[in-house]
């Protein structure tokens, strides 16, 4: 995957994006075969890997009686950050995930999209290289699809971006490159526009 670029993980239900993303992540062992993240193998840098991702799955969690403002400073403060960086980078993400004025609510109450872009601040809080996005509009209604994918889109070029997904449309939007994964193989990759034409 080149760096600065949204590679779209296209693939059906059940054909391995999911697993591909827990086993880059350290949250699965891979059975077989090797995979690297920045030029490192990731069964033996799991740590210092963990340091250079974000990550937000289909489903996100959080401690639903805490505001933004707070998840995203106990988050900064997870990744060492210091009491001035925390500060600054929550407000820099709240205006980014368009969460200013929900920023003293509790998460608890918020819409699915919220909550989604919500997750894509937290995984963005200690500026990772690597972002690594598991299906995040596909249980969205159109509005909050609209809402996070102009997210990702202001995201290129500011980090790589490995976004798994089945919907071609989300693709065809956002994404530079597609490789398209079925049964758990790899089956092409290739630009966007090649693979339109």
């Amino acid at each position: 995957v080149e760096e600065g670029t949204v590679f779209g993980f296209l693939g059906p239900n059940g054909a391995g994006k999911t697993t591909t993303i827990r086993i880059l992540t350290g949250l699965a062992h891979a059975t077989s075969g090797q995979a690297w993240i920045l030029g490192k193998e990731i069964t033996s840098n799991r740590h210092e890997i963990a340091q250079q991702i974000g990550f937000l799955p289909e489903e996100p969690a959080f401690y639903t009686w805490m505001t933004p403002r707070e998840f995203l400073d106990y988050v900064g403060r997870v990744f060492g950050l210091p009491a001035v960086e925390r500060s600054t980078r929550t407000k820099e993400l709240l205006a980014l995930a368009g969460l200013e004025e929900a920023a003293k609510r509790r998460i608890g109450s918020f819409s699915r999209g919220m909550r989604q872009r919500m997750g894509l601040a937290q995984a963005l809080v200690h500026r990772p290289p690597i972002l690594l996005l598991d299906e995040p509009v596909s249980a969205l209604d159109p509005a909050g699809r609209k809402e996070v994918l102009d997210l990702i889109e202001t995201l290129r070029g500011q980090t790589t971006i490995l976004l798994s997904t089945h919907i071609l449309a989300d693709v065809e939007r956002v994404c530079d490159v597609i490789g398209i994964i079925a049964k758990g193989r790899l089956v092409v990759q290739a630009r966007r526009d090649e693979l339109l034409a």
